[in-house]
């Protein structure tokens, strides 16, 4: 497992396209994602293009989800 921190993907809104899969919520409030983890991104111009990212990524468009 590896810690996400703020401004990473894995605590981004987009992150996982806004699902609420558990394994996307539990990153949320763990604050750690397996190594090997890619999700799509939801962001307009990242969804798109049909971008997949890591939990440990990062962009401009960081937007924090929602507090579980």
């Amino acid at each position: 497992m590896q810690p996400i921190h703020d401004g990473q993907c894995g605590l981004c809104t987009h992150f996982g396209a806004g699902n609420d899969e558990p394994k996307v919520v539990q990153i949320r409030v763990l604050g750690e994602a397996p190594a090997d983890l890619v999700e799509p991104c939801g962001l307009p111009d990242n969804a798109e293009k049909g971008l997949k990212g890591t939990p440990i990524g990062s962009c401009a468009g960081f937007t924090p989800a929602k507090s579980a």
